[in-house]
C-alpha cells in the first residue's frame, strides 16, 4: 500500500504545510542521494499525502546544488502520483503582477550545470516532453487557484535559469523576445525528472518581482522577494489544501505511460546494475 498519493513540493518560503493529520516524518536515502529534508507524510483533505521542501528547511540548500533527482525517486518510493510544486518566480511580462499567481504550461530551459535525466548511464530514454505539465493536474490546480485568488493566470511560459544570481537586463530583455513570460529557477530538471517517473507534474508560480527588465520599478532584491513571498506563501497554503481535496485517484493523462515507447536499448541489453538502480522506474517494461 502506497504511503502518499499526492506530493506537495514547498519552494521558498513554504517550508510546512498546514493542516496535516496523521504525521509522519520519513528520512529517506535513494540510489541517487538523500532528499532535501525529511519527507512529512499525513493526511489531508481525506488524501494521503507527502511534503517536501524543495530547498530544506531553513532555506539551506541552492537551485543548482538541490538533490532533484533523489527527490523525485523518494517520492516515487513512497507511492506519489500526483505532485503540486510551489515556485517562487520573476515577471517577464507587464500583466504578470507581483502577487499574482500562474499555473503555466511551457518551459525553457537556461540550466547548464544540473543532471537531466534518471537514465544518464543508460538504458537510454527519449520521453516526451513536448508538454512538459500535466494538462489534467494543470487544469484543475488553475480552476482551484483562480475561485481563491482572483490575481490568477492559465497558460504561460517558464523560462529556467541556472542561478543563483538574478538576471542581467539583456537577459531579461532577451527572455521576453523569447515569448518568456516568468522565470525562476527551479522548475528544471525536476519537471523533466517527474516524467521520467511517470508521476503528473504541475506548477503553481508565485510572483514576487519584475526581474529586471522594467525600467521603473525597483532593482529586484532579496528583501524585495522575502517580502512579497511571505504574502505568496499564505496564499499557496490556502489553494494547495483545497486542491488536495479535489484531486482525484486514478489518473486519465498520458504522464503514467511516459515511459512505454521511449525506452530504445534492447531490454536484455540493459545493464543489470542499471536495472538494480532503477528498477522502481522500470521495470514494468522490463
Amino acid at each position: 500500500m502506497s504511503t502518499a498519493q499526492i506530493a506537495i513540493i514547498g519552494g521558498s518560503g513554504l517550508y510546512d504545510l498546514q493542516g496535516l493529520t496523521n504525521i509522519n516524518e520519513i528520512d529517506m536515502q535513494t540510489p541517487f542521494g538523500k532528499p532535501s529534508d525529511t519527507i512529512v507524510t499525513g493526511e489531508l483533505g481525506g488524501k494521503k499525502v507527502a511534503f517536501l521542501p524543495r530547498h530544506g528547511r531553513g532555506h539551506r540548500i541552492p537551485p543548482t546544488s538541490l538533490p532533484v533527482r533523489a527527490n523525485i525517486y523518494a517520492l516515487k518510493t513512497l507511492g506519489v502520483e500526483k505532485i503540486i510544486s510551489v515556485s517562487a518566480v520573476g515577471s517577464l511580462r507587464e500583466e504578470f503582477k507581483p502577487l499574482d499567481m500562474v499555473v503555466p504550461h511551457q518551459l525553457i530551459d537556461r540550466t547548464y550545470s544540473r543532471t537531466q535525466s534518471f537514465f544518464e548511464n543508460g538504458p537510454t530514454v527519449h520521453i516526451s516532453f513536448s508538454d512538459p505539465y500535466c494538462p489534467s493536474l494543470s487544469q484543475l490546480l488553475f480552476q482551484t487557484a483562480s475561485s481563491l485568488h482572483s490575481k490568477t493566470h492559465e497558460g504561460g511560459t517558464m523560462v529556467v535559469m541556472e542561478g543563483p544570481a538574478f538576471s542581467t537586463k539583456a537577459e531579461s530583455h532577451m527572455y521576453r523576445t523569447w515569448g518568456g513570460d516568468i522565470i525562476g529557477m527551479t522548475a528544471l530538471p525536476e519537471a523533466k525528472l517527474a516524467r521520467e517517473a511517470e508521476i503528473c507534474y504541475s506548477t503553481l508560480a508565485c510572483v514576487t518581482d519584475y526581474d529586471c527588465w522594467r525600467d521603473s520599478t525597483e532593482v529586484v532584491s532579496v528583501d524585495m522577494v522575502v517580502a512579497n513571498l511571505n504574502k505568496n506563501v499564505e496564499t499557496a497554503k490556502r489553494i494547495v489544501e483545497t486542491i488536495v481535496a479535489k484531486i482525484p485517484m486514478g489518473r486519465n493523462c498520458d504522464c503514467e505511460n511516459a515511459l512505454k515507447d521511449s525506452i530504445l536499448t534492447a531490454r536484455n541489453s540493459v545493464d543489470s546494475k542499471a536495472l538494480e538502480k532503477l528498477g522502481l522506474i522500470i521495470s514494468k517494461y522490463m
